[in-house]
């Protein structure tokens, strides 16, 4: 298939998740577009666990293509997927993902009215009955609401959704693999973007749903790996020039109150307390990696 026809290349990193990936690459089946306008391209982060048995069935049904290197992180594997990418524009989500039948419809529609910028969708918790989980999205949901209030001059999109033109990625050195997690990766991209004077634009139609289970102790973990790459997010735009001071008070009490606003019944009170947790796991993984941080 030749880049003419394929308008989207849709990166998806994978690692040691056999079941989430099958699920997400059934809903690229069910997707509601042209087969020749997309390829899928499969990342796996391990040489040493094989996802071809997943990969295989569908083989048949998408213009499929899998890519194995060794276990280096989501940011180095979507860079991975993205210079194997024969499509005008990269669609980056996630294996534990799985996506609405008119997402690539929606981003068409964007694309055809801003191509040059950087579209990130709305994310939506898939498992409402885990509090972690829901706690988790309710965390990235604020964040929209700060940081993406005025749509068509956001600021920040997770990595799970968003997309944008194949030639404007590798001009500004796709992902930074200094991050090795899962974690502060997609901040940074945003922010580079955003001062290499791009435009990114939030599209709420444009929708992925995240089935991320979580137990307080994955939470806590999640949170504490934020803090960690909350701290060198803020040593590499230190290094632009930007200011990497932390938010305005008022932001803290938003983000705390957050939940009794948008969460229902008893559920707004513990989602409240886990949000407190998460703000103490984020200090605690940003003064850890300070602590252990070795400057180059």
């Amino acid at each position: 298939m030749n880049q003419a026809k394929t308008l989207f290349s849709i990166i998806v990193p994978t690692y040691n998740r056999p079941d989430k990936l099958a699920a997400c690459l059934q809903s690229f089946v069910e997707i509601e577009y042209p087969r020749e306008k997309f390829q899928v391209i499969v990342v796996n982060d391990s040489t040493e666990i094989s996802v071809e048995n997943t990969i295989s069935p569908f083989q048949s049904q998408l213009n499929i293509t899998l890519l194995t290197q060794p276990n280096s992180g989501p940011a180095t594997a979507r860079n991975t997927g993205s210079f194997a990418a024969e499509g005008k524009f990269l669609v980056f989500t996630d294996d534990d993902c799985t996506v609405a039948v008119d997402w690539l419809q929606n981003l068409e529609k964007r694309f055809v009215e801003t191509p040059d910028c950087l579209i990130g969708g709305r994310t939506v918790n898939a498992l409402p009955d885990n509090i972690y989980s829901t706690a988790s999205q309710q965390l990235i949901d604020y964040l929209y609401s700060y940081y993406n209030a005025i749509g068509d001059r956001a600021q920040f999109f997770t990595s799970n959704n968003f997309a944008l033109p194949a030639e404007a990625f590798q001009k500004i050195g796709g992902f930074d693999t200094t991050f090795s997690l899962a974690a502060g990766e997609d901040r940074e991209f945003c922010d580079r973007w955003l001062h290499s004077g791009n435009a990114a634009i939030y599209a709420p139609e444009v929708i992925v749903y995240h089935s991320h289970a979580l137990t307080l102790r994955k939470f806590w973990k999640q949170q504490f790996n934020y803090g960690r790459g909350a701290f060198l997010f803020q040593q590499i735009i230190s290094k632009r020039g930007a200011n990497g001071k932390l938010q305005h008070p008022s932001f803290y009490l938003n983000l705390l109150t957050y939940p009794f606003f948008h969460a229902p019944g008893f559920q707004k009170l513990l989602i409240a307390a886990l949000f407190l947790v998460s703000q103490v796991g984020i200090a605690a993984g940003l003064f850890w990696e300070k602590n252990n941080f070795v400057e180059e």
